[in-house]
């Protein structure tokens, strides 16, 4: 007992504060701990006014001052301070065997989990998936033209230029109106069956022509489709250009493989090549008018051969460009077709640029390389805690923040858990929605898929999964229905065949194959044969029964605005009555 009181009066503390004294004591201290503790998080994460940062700073303040009351409380007696300190090496060593096991246990969990899938055949590295080399002689992404689309800012390895090279102009940046404000019609809607209405864009580009000379227009107006080529002859020179690229035989884009946030690489090039599919339909679609079958006909398959340019690319946003561009090139194959412009031969050759598009098989490898870019950004967010509060932002201010602390406190095993469960994710529930043998692509499954995500809980092994998953089941429906266009398209092109030998549609799609074609493409939902009837010797009605799988009778769902639902109703061809 002597031995006690001996060390407190070393340490000062003859009499303990009591009363009002007490107050003010440990006030003053907390206080001056709060502050001190708010200028370090200010100066540590560059925010100088920060309401967040005050509650931390009060917080750490009201912990610090219980520890410091509490080492008080054990340094009045050697024997309690003996107590506190095995107390703290015990938590220390909690704390040690807390962050071994997640760590441990989750590196261990994610390696069994990719050993018992690599021997299957999957691949878990973006290096896989990145498209070989081509020589640059035969390299269409490497064209003058084309490197219009990217040059402005990435160099020839796909770097970032810094500063933008102002000097670059991009050609096949190619507008159909001054400003945005074109016509909001005149396309027609090939879903719908409507044909194109020209007469809309004459008169646009002749009341453009009063106020600027952006688009020639003549001085006395010709037929819908006269002026409206005219309008668009400005890009002819590029457009014959871009024909003579695409006629090179590889195409590989230089885009940054090897940069270690793959989820960051820029495509600049998508926006200008799916602009250019919205111009070569608007040809197409007035030389169809003007009698010129062969020059739409070179235009339709000059945007499809478009489309095949970014095939090889590991990404999933490529894939969904290049079914929005066979979407927009489908309303010249429509208006083709419901015109009965193009002779046998040509339908053949176009039959054929079409055979070429298979969306089911694209779907499951843009998948397989969607799985490695989720790995990759969990691996890059367990190397880059900052980045954490960025998931889904590119946002990056070089300054830590305080919603970093828990991130940069998170063992690295619940990182690994994440790839796990993400990936098993993506390989049990988004891969078997494609099935490439039966080219079917299953709705059903992508519910299930939904409801899988949905009920997995939000915690320590699932929130980064749950971050970066949410949207990639529903992309299933623009495969889906990207391949019943191209199915319906390559069947009309047949049953058109059928009809210039025949004169009149047949009774049953059986009768198209194989003269008139190989085999007749199946309904992508289901499997089943596509649903037709003839109505006489000009109209017919042939449909896929849609993403609600279940047959509406050929009937074409409406959403309030007007424009098609694709989650109801039947996706259907149909030309238009007359």
């Amino acid at each position: 007992m002597m031995q006690d009181t001996n060390a407190t009066k070393a340490l000062g503390w003859k009499r303990p504060l009591t009363g009002w004294l007490w107050f003010a004591g440990w006030g003053l201290l907390i206080a001056t701990l709060a502050v001190l503790i708010r200028l370090i998080l200010g100066a540590v994460t560059g925010k100088s006014d920060d309401a967040l940062l005050w509650l931390l700073a009060i917080g750490i303040a009201l912990a610090s001052a219980l520890v410091i009351g509490l080492a008080i409380q054990c340094l009045s007696s050697w024997r309690n301070f003996k107590r506190f300190l095995i107390s703290l090496c015990c938590l220390a060593g909690l704390i040690a065997l807390f962050y071994a096991e997640e760590d441990v246990r989750g590196k261990l969990a994610w390696d069994h989990f990719k050993t018992k899938w690599e021997t299957k055949g999957e691949k878990f590295d973006f290096s896989a998936f990145i498209p070989p080399k081509v020589p640059e002689d035969q390299n269409f992404a490497m064209t003058p033209l084309v490197a219009g689309t990217y040059s402005r800012i990435l160099d020839r390895n796909g770097h970032k230029v810094s500063p933008q090279n102002t000097n670059v102009v991009n050609r096949l940046d190619m507008p159909l109106e001054a400003n945005g404000n074109g016509p909001t019609n005149g396309i027609g809607n090939w879903q719908k069956g409507i044909g194109s209405d020209l007469e809309v864009w004459q008169r646009y580009y002749r009341k453009l022509a009063l106020s600027t000379n952006l688009f020639p227009v003549p001085a006395q107006p010709q037929t819908p489709a006269a002026d409206v080529l005219l309008a668009l002859s400005k890009y002819d020179s590029t457009i014959e250009e871009l024909r003579r690229d695409a006629a090179l035989p590889q195409s590989r884009f230089p885009l940054n493989y090897d940069a270690e946030e793959v989820f960051t690489i820029l495509l600049p090039h998508l926006a200008p090549l799916k602009g250019s599919a919205v111009v070569l339909r608007l040809r197409a679609l007035a030389e169809i008018q003007a009698g010129q079958s062969q020059k739409a006909l070179d235009d339709v398959g000059l945007a499809l051969s478009c489309t095949g340019k970014i095939r090889s690319e590991p990404f999933l946003i490529s894939q969904l460009v290049r079914i929005a561009m066979v979407l927009i090139t489908e309303q010249s194959i429509w208006q083709g077709l419901e015109t009965h412009c193009w002779s046998d031969a040509q339908l053949s050759q176009l039959d054929q640029q079409l055979a070429a598009l298979d969306f089911v098989a694209d779907y499951e490898r843009a998948i397989r390389a969607e799985n490695t870019c989720q790995v990759s950004a969990t691996e890059f967010l367990r190397r880059h805690r900052d980045e954490l509060r960025n998931l889904g932002e590119d946002v990056d201010n070089g300054a830590m923040s305080v919603e970093d602390i828990p991130a940069h406190l998170m063992p690295s095993g619940w990182f690994y858990q994440n790839e796990l469960r993400g990936s098993k994710f993506i390989f049990e529930q988004c891969l078997p929605i494609g099935n490439v043998a039966q080219q079917t692509i299953a709705p059903g499954l992508v519910k299930e898929a939904d409801a899988s995500l949905d009920a997995m809980p939000f915690g320590p092994y699932t929130m980064v999964c749950k971050l970066l998953l949410p949207s990639l089941p529903n992309c299933a429906r623009k495969f889906a229905f990207g391949q019943a266009a191209v199915n319906l398209a390559r069947t009309g092109c047949a049953l058109e065949r059928y009809r210039l030998a025949q004169g009149r549609y047949p009774d049953a799609l059986d009768a198209l194959a194989p003269q008139f074609i190989g085999k007749v493409p199946r309904d992508p939902v289901g499997g089943e044969a596509l649903h037709y009837h003839a109505i006489d010797d000009r109209h017919f009605v042939l449909y896929s029964i849609g993403w609600n799988a279940k047959d509406d009778s050929g009937t074409v769902s409406l959403t309030k605005s007007g424009s098609v639902d694709l989650d109801n109703g039947d996706w259907v061809w149909r030309y238009a009555e007359k």
